[in-house]
């Protein structure tokens, strides 16, 4: 269960909907036949929180012009899209920090 897909739930449809979710096997065969790099998951990340910040652009539009009521709805979006900037600000930074702290070590 992911933060966006609880938009537009209750909270008590998303947790029931959290507890039926079966459990991954980490060590399973699947895992071996991935071969995503880091470059593609940051890249995916990055366009998932771009996602989310048009969502909540276009939910708080929607609402502005009338077009839709639901405020929950767009609060929701509206705090997914900030939380997705703030951990890839927080991603970055801690990039940012280990590549001083490697550059700063003494050769």
């Amino acid at each position: 269960m992911t933060i966006s897909s609880l938009s537009g739930q209750s909270t008590l449809a998303a947790l029931t909907s959290r507890s039926t979710t079966p459990v991954q096997d980490t060590n399973s065969a699947n895992t071996a036949k991935q071969t995503t790099s880091f470059s593609e998951r940051l890249g995916g990340a990055l366009e998932q929180v771009a996602q989310a910040q048009n969502k909540a652009s276009t939910s708080a539009t929607a609402y502005e012009t009338g077009q839709t009521e639901n405020l929950a709805g767009v609060m929701v979006d509206q705090q997914v899209a900030s939380l997705g900037f703030q951990m890839t600000l927080n991603v970055r930074n801690k990039a940012l920090s280990a590549y001083r702290d490697i550059m700063n070590m003494p050769v």
